[in-house]
């Protein structure tokens, strides 16, 4: 099969998904990641719309990427004006990039929308493409609507490609824009395009949104179908549903349609690639998300973890490490002793330390998700629970006390102080914080506390925090289950805490964090 050219739009279409913004130091930080990874094209953002994108692409001039051409995006020309006289078009060059992505109206009823007739529109097309690449630019014709459009007015809709190919567009993009074509008419239109073009090939590009949750099925069969670029973002970001999720189309097209389009090495960096775009993004990562998501090789079953101890075949259609991600197995109340030789062998915690055996060890387990514990969804705490049985743990701080405050004045927003004594070693520290809740006012003081022994625990941060009541028919007795979800750079990791108080909860699932954080980096403990 044909090599296939990534196109990679996160910083222009990705940024147009909800709650996803980022600056212009962010899309450097970003486009070089993509750079790295060896994505072959980069669209930066659409210079004409928006002072950010203008300073991002002169940031970028003095940038040397070495795998990827940037690309600047833009619409055709107006209406009634020269291609020359559009300030549009006149920024895309200034932006000095190599390469152009111009979109333009397939569908004829957007062109009656926008007041323009037909025939007009076939001319800003055609005059568009023809002065870009008057101006030595390569010119990637996005046709906007195209399968709307195609179904509508075929006609037309092939109209419109010819105009751009006539101008001398390097590729055509067709483009699912609203996400609502199925595979098996993406298969059939691309196969009467090219018969359209039948004695004048036209290399065809995909791109894809994810209305119908097809957006990656629809781009991987436009490539079956003779496409050879496929356009998405990182984690799918994007309007609406979002777009083609790179993350899952990359090893499609390179361990499953063996398609030579990015190197083993770096489809060996898709997990943290996915990690930092979703950290610049300040989004929590999908768990479930296809190849990178920490679930992604995640087993829970007694019987599918016996299965892949023998052969992990078994249960996972492809090598974890393939694409940077790794084989997990979750303890719970479904594990059998399997779990939980593969769990401490994993985390380097020997069994039978002190007697304590699988057999114990998952009596145990299940006894205490019976009181409310999941330690499927807690692999931090499951950690330190498991050392702790074998007396193997080690903590790096211990607790000699806290108290938390909550003050409400008649008009005014509650406001909460915490105060906390922790030793390390033979060493105390006394510490008190403000926060917006008593849980952020603990945290703050643990954090402030611990800042003295440990200076790099400003890298991590509490990314998440969930409360679930357990039984709701206690009421304000019922035990609580709290979760908080802890990022340091590309890692996570996940503790619990459950009580009938909420603080107490709260405190448990806190503290297993920062022992968790702390023991991952031994030479800052003092007690390891």
């Amino acid at each position: 099969m044909e090599s296939v050219l990534l196109y990679d739009t996160t910083l222009r279409d990705g940024t147009q998904g909800e709650n996803i913004n980022f600056s212009a130091d962010d899309k450097i930080r970003i486009a070089r990641r993509l750079d790295d990874i060896g994505i072959h094209y980069i669209e930066g953002g659409w210079p004409g719309s928006n002072p950010k994108d203008k300073l991002f692409f002169e940031l970028a001039k003095q940038v040397r990427f070495r795998h990827a051409r940037l690309v600047a995006f833009g619409s055709t020309r107006k209406p009634g004006i020269m291609a020359g006289d559009d300030p549009n078009l006149c920024e895309l060059i200034q932006s000095d990039t190599p390469a152009v992505a111009i979109f333009g109206k397939t569908w004829d009823l957007h062109v009656k929308i926008m007041g323009n007739t037909l025939e007009e529109n076939l001319n800003m097309i055609l005059e568009t493409v023809t002065y870009l690449k008057k101006h030595g630019r390569e010119v990637i014709y996005d046709a906007e609507h195209f399968f709307d459009g195609y179904r509508t007015n075929r006609e037309y809709a092939l109209l419109t490609l010819r105009a751009a190919v006539t101008g001398g567009a390097d590729v055509i993009v067709l483009c699912d824009t609203n996400g609502g074509t199925m595979p098996f008419d993406i298969e059939a239109t691309l196969k009467d395009v090219q018969n359209a073009f039948d004695g004048h090939p036209v290399r065809l590009g995909i791109h894809t949104h994810n209305d119908c949750g097809l957006a990656a099925a629809n781009a991987i069969t436009a490539v079956k179908s003779g496409a050879v670029m496929v356009q998405g973002t990182i984690n799918g970001y994007g309007e609406r549903c979002g777009n083609a999720d790179l993350t899952s189309v990359i090893p499609i097209l390179c361990t499953k349609m063996q398609c030579p389009c990015m190197s083993e090495e770096n489809l060996a960096k898709l997990l943290r690639l996915s990690r930092f775009v979703s950290e610049t993004a300040n989004m929590i990562p999908v768990n479930n998300q296809p190849f990178v998501g920490r679930s992604a090789f995640a087993h829970k079953g007694g019987i599918h973890v016996s299965a892949i101890l023998k052969d992990p075949r078994a249960y996972e259609h492809l090598v974890p490490e393939t694409v940077g991600n790794r084989r997990r197995v979750l303890m719970s109340d479904l594990a059998g002793k399997s779990n939980v030789e593969y769990k401490a062998k994993e985390l380097g915690i020997e069994l039978n330390h002190n007697g304590f055996d699988a057999k114990k060890i998952i009596s145990e387990v299940k006894r205490m998700e019976q009181d409310g514990y999941q330690f499927d969804i807690a692999e931090g705490s499951f950690k330190i629970l498991l050392e702790k049985f074998t007396d193997q743990f080690k903590p790096c701080f211990d607790l000699e006390s806290f108290r938390v405050t909550v003050e409400k004045d008649k008009d005014k927003p509650c406001s909460a102080h915490a105060t906390v004594k922790i030793s390390v070693g033979n060493e105390y520290e006394i510490t008190a914080a403000e926060g917006s809740g008593p849980v952020s006012a603990l945290d703050n003081a643990l954090r402030k506390a611990l800042r003295k022994f440990f200076p790099d625990i400003e890298d991590m941060q509490l990314v998440d925090f969930k409360v679930r009541v357990i039984d709701g028919r206690d009421g304000t007795a019922a035990k609580v289950r709290v979760l908080i979800e802890s990022r340091e750079h590309d890692q996570l990791w996940n503790t619990i805490g459950v009580s009938e108080d909420i603080i107490e909860a709260s405190w448990q699932a806190l503290e297993d964090s920062f022992q968790y954080k702390l023991a991952m980096q031994p030479k800052t403990c003092s007690c390891n």
